[in-house]
């Protein structure tokens, strides 16, 4: 009997399929990829898929989805190769990073020092004279193999025509002989700053200071013109899609006024966007934050835009007084309680950033009492960061709907949190796994360019082995997610904090089609080479916005939409 119930299902079950299929080859398909690996969630994977206006028409055997063609459907031999939803950075300051992307010197992913100093090199061969070569993040000492920081005699010499400011995450900054002076630091400033000196006494030409600091430091930088902001903009979308990226959501932050959101406006405006952007903005002057959101959002409401480019709320500096301060005070509780409660009645989605997990208390503290006059849970809010997140946390955050963004921070940093809580926390941090299991939503990310590396893959590998750049193992196996589990976070877990989760994030029939094939199968390749995983193709709505190697001639070119 239940044999021949399971004989019935399964033949009800083809039916179904023979009919999509049928029904999507009603109507000829734009594109069509074929002999292929498509990862499915929940199912095993499929061999083709169709494409047609914008979104999965079908996907199935190659043979069933060969019948959806037609005389013009462009047809993709994929050849064996595996094919992931586009992946979604859940946190990256994208928008910021483009601006300057094309005039600074880039070592994120560089392994040797002598490399790093050979790209000072380069640059100084073509920047002209006494211009500024400038390294902006995305690295650390430990990624090299000389293990250490480049010296100032070294930067000099790799550039001695021109100055020189290499900033490695928030903590410090390494300037040229001359680069103080040709800053012009002004003395508020310059008292925040520690000037790191040697055993001698003398400057080393590195400074120290905290995030605030640091920010206001390279905003004494020349900034590029609108044209360079652009043109950056659009090679950095580049380079994130070749990276198998579909998909930013971009949380504001520091260095990053409201006037330089033009150049991707103007992007979007040209129809030249290869990315989906989803967009928040931080409070630009302290103690006007309502006043500033207020005024910006008059005709700006939650959700304007189209499947591009759309704004999703503020964040992640909400108010000054909770960026960054473990001990804010009671009237900055009301000032952020003030905040959310307009925050509300907007409907607006809200991005807190927050480090530690010893302090979250006030923020959740906050959000509860918000919460408690009107809940919140529809609205999508989250807490970026927060890489020692508690059970008792992650609880409260559950119980208001409100999730977790979170990124591959400790891939550089994992060392320093060894040496400063021991390795017993090390094991549960970030608590990915406790988190899932508890329900509550999880992003994927990186938080590049500046305190990490934009890749993807680098990020997801981290999350499967729990590796530091330097190879120090923290967490262990308890949460370690399963590769399917990862890449879902990094597609579905991300898409939830944009309400887009129905519309993309996954290979189905009727979503978006946004996906990337891979130069290596993310599901069978050894789990220390996922980090080394590019795209050779990747979509966004139906377009093929990056191909290389065997797919060069099928890139698609802008505008459109």
């Amino acid at each position: 009997m239940r044999l021949a119930f399971r004989a019935t299902l399964f033949a009800i079950v083809g039916c179904l399929t023979l009919f999509r299929i049928s029904a999507a080859g009603a109507q000829s398909s734009d594109t069509i990829l074929i002999n292929g690996k498509i990862v499915v969630y929940d199912a095993a994977p499929a061999q083709a898929l169709a494409v047609r206006d914008g979104k999965i028409a079908a996907i199935g055997t190659t043979t069933e989805i060969r019948a959806t063609a037609g005389p013009s459907t462009r047809v993709i031999d994929l050849g064996g190769r595996t094919v992931i939803p586009g992946l979604i950075d859940s946190h990256i300051h994208a928008i910021r990073a483009g601006l300057t992307w094309q005039t600074e010197v880039h070592w994120i992913g560089i392994r040797t020092l002598a490399e790093a100093l050979d790209r000072l090199r380069a640059a100084a061969k073509t920047a002209p004279k006494g211009s500024w070569l400038i390294v902006a993040g995305g690295w650390t000492a430990r990624q090299f193999k000389e293990d250490r920081r480049p010296t100032e005699t070294e930067i000099a010499a790799a550039a001695p025509d021109h100055h020189v400011y290499v900033q490695e995450l928030y903590s410090r900054v390494l300037l040229d002989p001359k680069g103080f002076a040709a800053l012009g630091i002004p003395s508020d400033l310059a008292s925040r700053i520690t000037i790191e000196r040697d055993k001698d006494g003398a400057p080393t030409g590195w400074l120290t200071g905290d995030n605030r600091a640091i920010s206001e430091l390279f905003d004494l930088l020349p900034r590029p013109d609108f044209a360079q902001k652009v043109a950056g903009t659009k090679a950095f979308f580049r380079a994130l899609n070749a990276m198998g990226l579909t998909g930013v959501i971009d949380p504001g932050g520091y260095n990053l006024p409201i006037a330089d959101y033009q150049p991707l406006f103007q992007i979007w405006r040209e129809r030249a966007l290869t990315l989906r952007v989803r967009y928040s903005l931080s409070a630009p002057r302290r103690d006007h934050e309502l006043e500033d959101f207020q005024d910006l959002t008059q005709v700006l409401p939650m959700g304007f835009g189209d499947d591009w480019l759309r704004f999703n709320g503020i964040g992640e500096n909400v108010t000054w007084g909770f960026y960054n301060n473990d001990k804010p005070t009671d009237a900055q509780k009301e000032q952020l309680a003030d905040v959310l409660r307009w925050a509300v009645s907007r409907g607006m989605t809200a991005i807190f950033h927050w480090h530690n997990d010893k302090a979250v208390h006030h923020l959740l503290d906050v959000l509860e009492r918000i919460n408690a006059e009107t809940p919140i849970r529809k609205l999508r809010w989250s807490i970026a960061h927060l890489n020692d997140a508690s059970v008792e946390s992650l609880a409260r955050m559950k119980a208001m709907g409100v999730g977790w963004l979170m990124q591959n921070a400790f891939y550089f940093r994992g060392e320093a949190f060894l040496g400063q809580r021991g390795s017993e926390p090390l094991r549960f941090v970030p608590p990915i796994v406790t988190a899932a299991k508890m329900g509550v939503p999880i992003g994927g990310g990186t938080d590049a360019h500046r305190v990490m590396g934009p890749n993807p893959f680098v990020s997801l590998q981290w999350m499967l082995d729990s590796k530091t750049v330097g190879g120090t193992v923290m967490r262990g196996p308890e949460e370690i997610p399963s590769r399917i589990e990862a890449l879902r976070i990094y597609t579905e877990g991300s898409a939830w904090f944009v309400f887009d989760e129905d519309k993309r994030a996954a290979l189905a029939a009727g979503k978006l089609a946004d996906l990337a094939v891979l130069d290596r199968d993310y599901l069978t390749v050894p789990v220390d080479e996922i980090g080394g995983i590019v795209s050779l193709l990747t979509m966004v709505g139906g377009r093929v916005v990056y191909a290389a190697g065997p797919f060069e001639s099928d890139e698609d070119s802008v505008p459109f939409r």
